[in-house]
């Protein structure tokens, strides 16, 4: 055998063993969907595997419905936002103690989160015909200092198409579209916040994007309850829906103006009227010069849902003392002056649960008083 010859079968060596080298590298990689000969290979993408797989747990988001009006956004809707966002639908009424105590979480998490993926999108739904009124809404998102978009759901189409029954309510609508978590009412914030953070970096993930960590900052200014000291439910007044009222007149009053007598010492967990009130659906409006609302509660905070045409002056009273000290933060001196509709807060015991006597001892006439709720 020849050089020549030699150095020709050398070649032929190298060259298969290069060949074999490709072929074993190529047998490593994931094929997605090329083909041999004529033959394709059926390999589902890992988006199609994991949406279908999600599509058996999951129902799929709803879009915001006929919206009736926007703050701190011009206009938005989740389709656009469904595989570029994780979002938080929350439903709330601004006049709602139990709203009013989640917004600290939800402004911390907007803060937080809102650079990572995470959109926040606040529906409305009212309780009260006033919390329809765009302007009141509008007061409540600056009072409360709420950055993130508002969306008012006044015919309630949002909310029905939900399917909700509660305030306040959190649905986590994953980066693929599908309701992946839903919290109805207070509490469990340390639990939602962890599904926020996995659904980011499942995001992320997708996206080739750096993992989101677990902040561990906690919101200023939270207003902690113990709800299993809080022995007193929340009172509605208007004739739609009373249930606690202790001293009803014989004559029917639902609709009608009728003249109230109380002794001032309702049972546990009811109230009485003294005065003239007109018995509205929603609520009840003082009409003589002066009047009362007596409540006995047994919990460490009360609150009221008032409104006033013109401002309306009431002393508060409890155990039969005026309010001086441990007074809430609508009363300076003893006083509250309603005006605005809103949540008043009259009396904070400073965390010392029991039972009481509160009496709202209107100085003038006008006032309509919704509900009262307690922490």
């Amino acid at each position: 055998m020849n050089g020549k010859t030699k150095r020709q079968i050398l070649l032929v060596i190298v060259l298969l063993a290069i060949v074999g080298t490709i072929s074993f590298i190529e047998s490593g990689k994931v094929d997605t969907g090329s083909s041999v000969g004529n033959q394709d290979i059926a390999i589902a993408e890992p988006s199609e595997t994991r949406i279908a797989e999600k599509q058996k747990q999951f129902d799929v988001a709803k879009e915001i419905s006929t919206p009736d009006g926007f703050l701190n956004v011009e206009e938005i809707n989740i389709t656009d936002l469904i595989g570029e966002k994780i979002i938080l639908v929350d439903f709330w009424t601004y006049s709602c103690i139990n709203c009013q105590r989640t917004l600290p979480y939800l402004n911390s998490w907007h803060e937080k989160y809102a650079d990572e993926g995470l959109v926040i999108l606040s529906i409305h739904t009212p309780e009260f015909e006033f919390e329809k009124e765009y302007a009141n809404v509008a007061r409540a998102v600056e009072k409360w200092d709420i950055q993130y978009p508002v969306i008012l759901d006044n015919d309630y189409s949002t909310w029905r198409s939900y399917k909700n029954r509660y305030w306040p309510r959190k649905y986590l609508i994953d980066i693929d579209g599908f309701i992946v978590y839903d919290r109805i009412g207070e509490g469990a914030y340390d639990e939602t916040e962890a599904k926020i953070v996995e659904l980011l970096n499942e995001r992320n993930a997708i996206f080739g994007m750096r993992e989101v960590r677990l902040a561990e900052s906690v919101p200023d200014d939270v207003d902690e309850v113990d709800f299993s000291q809080v022995r007193t439910p929340e009172t509605y007044l208007g004739a739609s829906r009373v249930e606690y009222l202790a001293n009803a007149p014989e004559s029917e009053c639902a609709g009608n103006t009728c003249t109230f007598v109380s002794e001032g010492d309702p049972g546990l967990n009811t109230f009485e009227l003294d005065g003239t009130w007109t018995i509205n659906p929603e609520e009840v409006r003082l009409e003589s010069d002066t009047g009362s609302i007596f409540i006995r509660f047994n919990a460490n905070k009360v609150n009221i849902v008032v409104e006033s045409d013109s401002e309306a002056k009431a002393e508060i009273y409890l155990n039969e003392k005026r309010i001086e000290d441990n007074a809430g933060y609508s009363v300076e001196e003893g006083v509250v002056r309603f005006k605005e509709p809103d949540l008043y807060n009259l009396v904070d015991l400073k965390g010392e649960y029991g039972e009481h006597l509160l009496e709202i001892r209107f100085l003038e006439p006008g006032a309509e008083a919704f509900a009262f709720t307690f922490g």
